[in-house]
Formats: structure tokens, C-alpha cells, sequence
């Protein structure tokens, strides 16, 4: 039978447990990152003339040379500043990342429907527990690299935020009786969260491999073998007297 039948047993064990576990770590991973938004106070002080204020607002996917630093010209301390942009583009690592977190939030959910509503489907043949691995098995891959390029690049934008990054990106910052300072800083607190959900989530694919690979033949290969050997034994076998 291939129907629908409920059975929420398998939520309590490890393989289904840990499933519930992904699919929410995986929203927790792309909310943070993915709706991020932030806004850096830059603040320039003139020797000669009033103080100036800049305003960097940013956020995902984190192409920072699109984001505006001095809109059009502008005059800061009797000078005139071109049209200036932040350094850097973090949006391939980050659009990486929410993408391997949104493909994980939806498989998570179709390895839940079929353990919940066609578990007898599932352990009808090796097919399914095996496909189940191979994929829990990618995407703990997957996890492992987007994490990782993502922490880069993470690092990448704070630096291009950065006082020292700054100074170099205004070149009025570089004159003598200017000086630049970065007043407000982005609260980068929501994208250090959603690093740590990206190696939380490594953690529970890899450990849910395990009990996925005890679902297959590989783990416990079926006892077909010495089954047969003895239904033959005992039907060749003479009857007692």
C-alpha cells in the first residue's frame, strides 16, 4: 500500500527529531543572514569649515560597492567630494549561504512528510533510506562550505566598514586638517548569529547521516540469504518417524 498513513512516531526517534531540529535551524540561518539590514554613522571632522556626517546603509545580499557613501557631490570641509562607494561584494558567499539554508529548510520538509505519512513507503525498499543519506550526506557538505565562505565573508564586510577601510575609500579623509572617524557602527550581531547557525546545522546533518546510513542495507544488510538457506533446509529435510 502507497497510501497516506499518519504514524508521528518516527519524530520522536533520532532520524525524525533531528529532521525537526534542521528545519528550524535552517530558518534561524537564513532570516539572519538573508534579512539583515544595517547603517554605519561616519563622522568627518574639518580643521577649516563645519563637520560633515555620512551615512553607509547596507544590507543583504551585501554588494557594497553598489551602496552609497557621499551621494553625488557633496561639500565636506570646503571641499567637493564625488560620488563615493563602499569597497567590497560579499553577495556571492552570502546568497550561497541562504540558498543552501532555504533548500535545506525544504527538504526537511519532505523527509518530514514522508517519515510522518509514508514511513511503510520508506522502509519498503533500500531505495528510500539510501537517497535519504546520500542527501543528508550533501548537504552536511554543503553546510560545511556556504559556513565556512560565509564567516569570510562576514570578516570581509566588517573590514569594508571599518575605520581604517574608510579613511582609504574618502580621499578627503587622507588631507591634512580632516579627520574621519566612524561614529555608529552596524550592529553586526545578527550575522555572528547566523554563522553559528550555519556550523549548528553542519553539526546535526553530519550526526543525522549517522542514523540516516543506519537505515540502509550498508549499515544492517538484509538476512535474505540465510533465510532461504533454511526454508530450504527444512522442506529437503526428511519428515521424523
Amino acid at each position: 500500500m502507497t497510501g497516506l498513513q499518519l504514524n508521528f512516531r518516527p519524530i520522536m526517534e533520532p532520524l525524525g527529531f533531528i529532521k525537526v531540529l534542521e528545519w528550524i535551524f535552517a530558518i534561524f540561518a537564513f532570516a539572519t543572514c538573508g534579512g539583515y539590514s544595517g547603517k554605519s554613522v561616519i563622522s568627518v571632522f574639518c580643521r577649516d569649515g563645519p563637520n560633515a556626517t555620512l551615512n553607509a546603509t547596507f544590507s543583504y545580499p551585501f554588494k557594497l560597492n553598489q551602496v552609497l557613501l557621499v551621494p553625488g557631490k557633496m561639500d565636506v570641509c570646503n571641499r567637493t567630494l564625488q560620488e563615493t562607494h563602499l569597497i567590497g561584494d560579499s553577495s556571492s558567499s552570502a546568497e550561497f549561504f541562504v540558498s543552501v539554508a532555504v533548500f535545506a529548510f525544504l527538504y526537511c520538509i519532505a523527509a518530514l512528510v514522508l517519515y510522518v505519512g509514508y514511513l511503510h513507503v520508506y522502509n519498503d525498499s533500500n531505495r528510500g533510506p539510501m537517497i535519504d543519506f546520500v542527501v543528508t550526506c550533501l548537504f552536511a557538505f554543503f553546510w560545511l562550505v556556504s559556513s565556512s565562505a560565509w564567516a569570510q565573508g562576514l570578516g570581509n564586510v566588517k573590514t569594508s566598514i571599518g575605520t581604517a577601510e574608510l579613511r582609504e575609500t574618502l580621499s578627503a579623509c587622507k588631507e591634512d586638517g580632516i579627520t574621519c572617524e566612524v561614529a555608529s557602527f552596524a550592529n553586526m550581531g545578527g550575522l555572528n548569529v547566523s554563522v553559528v547557525f550555519g556550523f549548528l546545522n553542519l553539526i546535526l546533518w553530519v550526526g543525522n547521516a549517522w542514523f540516516a546510513f543506519k537505515e540502509t542495507s550498508w549499515h544492517t544488510p538484509p538476512q535474505t540469504g540465510s533465510t532461504t538457506q533454511q526454508g530450504s533446509e527444512s522442506v529437503s529435510a526428511p519428515p521424523r518417524m
